[in-house]
């Protein structure tokens, strides 16, 4: 059987083939019942059909547990062993600013809780900072929490994954 680490972290742009990547990486451990844990929250038929696609492409296999911001719990609940793929760091931490709920708690509480988690997970997570500069300080706040939550979610993995165009690059760590 093929063992992830404990955390790994899969880093890339909108549409870089980063979740079919992370969830290959999950789907190569021959644990009977992988969890995956979604971020997104559906107000729109675009979002919809997004989630629509994800859950198309997929596929059977997974217990699914949809959980926009409490996250803590659900790791808690990961049996020794059983994979789960985060998807995504992006959507929660989305979530938090635009819940208005303290972005450093947050972060701190996810780290912990990844730290704890008895199974080995990875997590994806958008890498936006290699675009232009937002011309609104909402988007600004936003960029510079995401830069600073995938520093402290690299330096926390044992393995980190940059994918661009579905190529996987290895950052930290080996890949199994």
């Amino acid at each position: 059987m093929m063992s992830l680490p404990h955390l790994s972290l899969i880093l890339g742009g909108a549409a870089s083939g980063k979740s079919a990547f992370a969830e290959s990486l999950v789907m190569q451990n021959t644990h009977p019942d992988p969890l995956y844990i979604a971020t997104a929250q559906v107000f729109d038929d675009e979002m919809a059909d997004k989630v629509a696609n994800h859950r198309k492409m997929r596929g059977t296999g997974w217990t699914t547990v949809e959980e926009p911001l409490d996250l803590a719990p659900v790791l808690a609940k990961v049996k020794p062993g059983q994979p789960a793929l985060l998807d995504c760091a992006t959507l929660w931490l989305t979530n938090v600013i635009l819940g208005e709920h303290d972005v450093d708690q947050h972060s701190a509480a996810l780290l912990a809780a990844l730290s704890e988690c008895k199974g080995p997970i990875v997590v994806v997570s958008n890498e936006v900072g290699q675009g232009i500069v937002p011309d609104n300080a909402l988007s600004r706040k936003f960029r510079n929490a995401q830069g600073r939550l995938n520093q402290q979610l690299g330096a926390q993995a044992d393995l980190v994954v940059a994918v661009m165009a579905g190529l996987p690059l290895t950052l930290k760590g080996e890949l199994p």
